[in-house]
């Protein structure tokens, strides 16, 4: 068989494995432990090559980041920070069109600053925005969708597992990875902003329910305010876990494992302060972080495999050939790449599609001369917006899941979203051309 049949026989049994229910861990171990012992008709020798993957794919000190971040995450969310985030951005955002809107971006992009996890935002914003922007006569399709959209902020706004995944898939510096997800994300929450204030003023049926606002009358011009005494109050554990981590990191105090190790212990401390965390549910945030930690790491022990398998196999030296011979030049190569991904989104989540693509395309964008670090930071960008994108929209479920209410069908949060993947869809474009917006501050 040729490489490139090779290729194809390896990708379309790992997709067709997953789409049947198996497990990405347990379907690429299968693909990657069959593939290298059909390669090299050894069977002893892909045991050993799955021993070996399995030791050192999670034996670096790195690799601690994931659980510490996680555990951060776990511990801001019981602490109740998410609404008190919301309470503030909505105070200052009032006088703003499409207000609420804007302060469930804002909120989430804060939030997102200290979780790193879309499906957290996404859960957290969909308890505390969606009700009171429909209480404020927003539509709840709209209010939805807005924080299905701005929820993906989790994964690009450092610290991001994601770009943990990228970054230890890729052999690049996650540090590096994290400084340069700072400007694409603001710009990003920067360009959801634009749109609800444009929908706001141009399309307010979009956005504003108005029966809701007819029967609500003067009462929907009455927001809650906050002194400037509850203001502070509000806002001061954020920020001080926002400047403790980021700060620390963007300073070179900390290494992104010495910050996820200070975030979590200064999340801990805010959790304890605010009376929120009993024994029982400090054991349930453990349990929670060890399983998601555990998941996490035998997912990039598998994706380490099937990377050796594929470059035993000399797929990716193939695939790089055949892209070469086509002439596609490095941005038809990007364009063909994110048109792949953005594929996938639609059938499987955004972990599983790194996990496939990354081994393959990583040394393909070498060979075409793109730095991995911008290159990871297009690749995240473009695997959110499979978050948003059907049949799967794993954080379209996740706010419909939560929201629990028969008015409010998928359907129609998933067409409240599509604003958001057009202003992500533009922010890709725009950064797969200018580099030096990821690269600026790395």
């Amino acid at each position: 068989m040729s490489d490139l049949g090779l290729t194809a026989l390896v990708i379309g049994t790992l997709v067709l494995l997953v789409l049947m229910g198996m497990h990405i861990a347990i379907a690429l171990l299968t693909v990657a432990f069959v593939g290298m012992w059909a390669v090299r008709g050894n069977f002893d020798l892909a045991l050993q090559m799955m021993y070996m993957s399995a030791y050192s794919g999670i034996s670096s000190y790195i690799f601690a980041t994931i659980p510490l971040f996680v555990l951060m995450g776990l511990l801001v969310s019981v602490s109740n920070i998410g609404k008190d985030t919301f309470d503030v951005a909505e105070t200052l955002l009032r006088r703003v069109a499409g207000g609420l809107g804007v302060a469930t971006v804002a909120a989430n992009a804060v939030f997102a600053a200290v979780t790193g996890v879309s499906i957290a935002s996404a859960a957290v914003f969909t308890k505390v925005a969606v009700p009171e922007m429909a209480n404020h006569g927003y539509r709840k399709a709209f209010a939805a969708g807005t924080v299905a959209g701005s929820s993906v902020l989790g994964m690009l706004v450092p610290p991001s597992l994601l770009l943990i995944v990228y970054g230890v898939l890729a052999e690049e510096s996650i540090g590096k990875l994290f400084i340069a997800g700072l400007i694409p994300g603001v710009i990003l929450a920067a360009g959801f902003v634009a749109g609800i204030v444009l929908l706001a003023l141009f399309a307010p049926r979009f956005v504003f329910d108005f029966e809701r606002l007819k029967e609500l009358g003067e009462a929907r011009r009455i927001q809650p305010v906050l002194t400037r005494k509850q203001l502070a109050g509000k806002s001061l554990p954020i920020v001080a876990l926002v400047l403790l981590v980021l700060g620390g990191l963007y300073a070179g105090f900390f290494t992104p494992t010495e910050a996820g190790g200070m975030g979590a212990f200064g999340a801990f401390v805010i959790a304890l302060m605010r009376r929120s965390l009993t024994v029982q549910r400090l054991w349930e945030v453990l349990r929670e972080t060890g399983g998601v930690s555990i998941s996490i790491l035998i997912l990039l022990i598998a994706a380490l495999f099937y990377s050796r398998m594929l470059a035993m196999a000399g797929v990716p030296m193939a695939i790089s050939d055949l892209v070469l011979d086509a002439g596609l030049g490095p941005y038809g190569f990007l364009a063909l790449y994110v048109l792949i991904v953005l594929l996938m989104g639609m059938i499987l989540d955004s972990t599983s599609i790194l996990l496939v693509m990354t081994p393959i395309a990583a040394p393909i964008a070498v060979d075409f001369g793109f730095d991995l670090i911008h290159f990871g930071i297009v690749t995240v960008i473009a695997v959110e917006i499979g978050l948003l994108t059907p049949p799967f929209g794993i954080s379209i479920f996740t706010v419909k899941s939560t929201l629990n209410d028969e008015r409010v069908s998928v359907e129609s949060i998933f067409g409240g979203v599509l604003p958001y993947v057009a202003v992500m869809l533009a922010v890709l474009a725009l950064i797969a051309v200018f580099p030096w917006l990821t690269l600026a501050l790395v």
